[in-house]
């Protein structure tokens, strides 16, 4: 087994036309921190873009960041930080809940994963944000796509297209992300005492009105104490996020409060609390308990989750709690994935998504891992991967084990 550790564009190009001279697939690592999502990989040799780091343009007026591939997400949200600046989609560190370390997620991760947090319903995800890349084919061929100003739309798709390829497309060199200013004050309104079904309508009350929530979330009562060391244990807790110069949060902040004062309980976490909270709701921190438990990432309608967990229970040991307005719901499931139960029942409550986030190896090997597509979907999917990688030298596995069954469990 070989490891190849570019610390160039030009040392990246040179491995991979190695591989393609050799037919020798590779995988593409950044630190690893995604590394147990997916299928495990079918290649003998590893491209580790970890040497690829270091921020090679950063421009605060013009709202524009590049950065080589490798570089780690924290550094640069510290750099952003000073500037008082974000990502606003404040992509997800995998790290705690594959049992690793926090802060080893880098740059290119965040695209090849298209990685979001809380903040996805206002500020969308890492697709929507990136501006330009430059990049290595599974032709051995170097190619840029887009660039640093924002309203520069050419390639804009052809950047897209890396955004959820987990590395099965091309080994990313530099990536060129929109930054925004990070918000002045944060207040977190908890609303106490609803159930699943009630906190929907809640959420879904507070989203639909002038007070300009940019996240909302609900914890139920047996996962509430999993945060802020247990700061809010007890009965469930609705989390409302308002964002924004202190008056105005301030003022809705009141508006809000008004709209539900039918609720049992209402309280609020200043900023740096706040702050906290939301951070570890976007990493998933309730399920990162060391074990391999099986975790799920699930996306549907918000008025049909809570339906679909609760028949769920009905079937399975399962814990939940949910963002996005209850459109992302995190599943930790006791022992077994359950895939052909957890993916029957999201397509009987209305369809959706559901990734196989955390399992062990034996049922990352058997099952999808990611939500199986249409076949028309698929096809399309295969001719993409056909153009950038015609002999599938990147990450070969990693997304798909071939025919799957009604069930959702490998044939």
């Amino acid at each position: 087994m070989t490891t190849f550790a570019p610390t160039s564009a030009a040392e990246t190009l040179t491995a991979v036309q190695w591989a393609l001279a050799e037919d020798q697939p590779l995988e593409i690592l950044g630190h690893g921190s995604k590394r147990g999502i997916g299928q495990p990989v079918q290649a003998a040799h590893t491209l580790d873009l970890s040497g690829l780091s270091g921020v090679t343009l950063y421009e605060p007026e013009e709202l524009v960041l590049s950065a080589k591939a490798g570089t780690p997400l924290a550094g640069i949200e510290k750099l952003l930080g000073e500037h008082k600046q974000q990502l606003a989609f404040e992509p997800m560190d995998y790290g705690p809940l594959m049992g690793g370390p926090a802060g080893r997620g880098t740059i290119g991760g965040v695209l090849a994963a298209n990685l979001s947090g809380p903040r996805r319903l206002k500020a969308g995800a890492a697709r929507d944000h990136i501006l330009g890349i430059e990049a290595v084919s599974g032709r051995g061929e170097a190619f840029k796509s887009g660039g640093r100003v924002v309203k520069n739309v050419t390639g804009y798709d052809l950047s897209k297209a890396m955004a959820g390829s987990w590395g099965t497309l091309a080994a990313l060199t530099t990536v060129t992300f929109k930054v925004l200013p990070a918000a002045e004050t944060e207040i977190t309104l908890v609303v106490r005492g609803l159930m699943e079904g009630e906190a929907i309508s809640a959420m879904a009350l507070a989203l639909g009105s002038s007070a300009e929530v940019a996240s909302a979330a609900h914890l139920p009562e047996n996962v509430v104490g999993r945060v802020l060391d247990g700061a809010l244990a007890g009965s469930p807790a609705t989390l409302l996020r308002l964002e924004g110069f202190g008056p105005s949060v301030a003022y809705r902040l009141a508006k809000l409060k008004d709209l539900l004062k039918a609720a049992p309980a209402l309280d609020r976490l200043e900023t740096d609390q706040s702050r906290r909270l939301w951070r570890e709701i976007r990493d998933c921190l309730p399920f990162a308990d060391g074990s391999e438990r099986p975790v799920w990432r699930v996306s549907m309608a918000p008025s049909d989750g809570h339906r679909m967990v609760a028949a769920l229970r009905m079937e399975a040991g399962a814990d939940a709690f949910y963002d996005w307005q209850g459109g992302l719901i995190w599943l930790r499931m006791e022992s077994d994935p359950e895939a052909g139960t957890v993916r029957g029942l999201v397509r009987k409550f209305g369809g959706g998504h559901a990734t196989l986030v955390r399992a062990g190896l034996q049922w990352r090997a058997s099952t999808p891992v990611f939500e199986p597509q249409p076949r028309a979907l698929a096809a399309l999917s295969q001719r993409l991967k056909s153009e950038f990688d015609p002999k599938g030298i990147f990450n070969p596995g990693r997304m798909a084990t071939g025919p799957v069954d009604a069930t959702g469990i490998s044939a």
